[in-house]
């Protein structure tokens, strides 16, 4: 069985973070292994509060995984500050990690600050260069892009301007672009874009879509899909998991993981 490493932040509500991106793992045919950088104090509503774990230990994480398994793909997630991007880059770059997603998570649905404002060179210079891809939502591109990004025309550029940053290709998720009658998502790999759409459901988005998405793109990758597969493939198991997604929480639910006719 193939396996995929996830390299991020615990949630303790189970919706997003490492406990979505194993879910997401073991729905799409992998194994999950993890290397937790934080641990949060959260849930559907907020998040309350956050506890970077020690470099050291995050480093000794991912040489106990790649010393004993055969890792197929990765995916970052959060990494709070320049000094863990910096040693999750050092590390995976030494171990010549694979089919790397990086996710780059900054600013919670809640608006809780999950990478320190400092560290989003480290993630642009560092990280992004060793990528296979990159899964930015609208306000993450506009920070690694340094431009607005408010419409489909200004996702494709902001696309373009996080390519010239070394990494494969770039996927601007475009789930909360304004006017859009669709959620529509751009994949740009340097020779041509890529749109990706499927009909918005109703409803606010659920909880942890945006991990469920990129853990789903690696796990696809891992199992030797070609990228826009992949990616196609990851986006329809996330638009079924939004629509069977669970009313628990008094905030937006998670999504619905393990669809299989049996959520009531």
């Amino acid at each position: 069985m193939k396996q995929a490493l996830t390299i991020a932040g615990s949630d303790s509500g189970g919706g997003a973070g490492i406990q979505a991106d194993l879910k997401s793992f073991h729905a799409n045919g992998v194994y999950g292994l993890t290397v937790v950088t934080a641990v949060t104090a959260q849930n559907t509503i907020e998040v309350r509060e956050s506890f970077e774990l020690p470099v050291d230990l995050i480093e000794s994480q991912i040489d106990a995984i790649f010393d004993d398994f055969d890792v197929s793909a990765v995916k970052t997630g959060m990494l709070s500050s320049a000094r863990v991007v910096d040693v999750v880059a050092g590390r995976l770059g030494e171990r010549g990690a694979p089919n790397l997603v990086v996710d780059p998570v900054m600013i919670s649905t809640s608006g809780f600050e999950l990478l320190e404002t400092e560290a989003v060179v480290s993630v642009r210079e560092r990280l992004l260069p060793l990528a296979a891809l990159v899964t930015p939502n609208l306000r993450e591109a506009q920070l690694l892009a340094g431009i607005p990004v408010e419409n489909m025309d200004s996702a494709k550029e902001a696309a373009r301007i996080i390519f010239e940053s070394g990494c494969s290709a770039v996927l601007v998720k475009g789930g909360h672009l304004s006017g859009s009658i669709d959620a529509v998502d751009v994949l740009f790999d340097g020779s041509g874009e890529t749109v990706f759409s499927t009909a918005r459901l109703p409803g606010g988005s659920p909880h942890g879509t945006g991990c469920t998405l990129s853990a789903a793109i690696a796990a696809n990758l891992a199992r030797g899909q070609r990228l826009a597969f992949a990616v196609e493939n990851a986006k329809a198991y996330v638009t079924e998991a939004i629509r069977r997604g669970l009313s628990i929480g008094r905030g937006p639910g998670p999504a619905q993981h393990f669809f299989s006719g049996r959520e009531s």
